[in-house]
């Protein structure tokens, strides 16, 4: 499995996700419920989008899923609670609602 949409093809996303680090952890602290929408799936977990956080990476890895659930699908709108922020790589990690009503 390797599918990966982002906007822009990832070009840029990681360029605006790491201007814009410090404001992102102060809008979205560990504990924050959010949504959004896949934009791609590797085997690891999805990465996502993030409503009202535009340059916010998100990724829901497959450490944080139940041994029975499956991934959602590119353009899946998902909801979730942020567990931990990745400083080195700029991403918002996830633990998806869907995930938390399976353990």
């Amino acid at each position: 499995m390797d599918e990966y949409s982002w906007p822009d093809n990832g070009v840029e996303a990681g360029a605006r996700s790491r201007e814009a680090w410090s404001a992102t952890c102060l809008a979205l602290p560990v504990g924050t419920s959010l949504t959004g929408e896949v934009v791609g799936r590797q085997p690891f977990g999805v990465f996502m989008t993030i409503d009202n956080a535009p340059d916010a990476i998100g990724l829901a890895e497959i450490t944080a899923m139940p041994r029975d659930a499956v991934l959602p699908l590119i353009g899946t709108r998902v909801s979730g609670e942020v567990i931990w922020h990745a400083g080195h790589n700029y991403q918002v990690k996830i633990k998806l609602d869907e995930w938390k009503a399976s353990t």
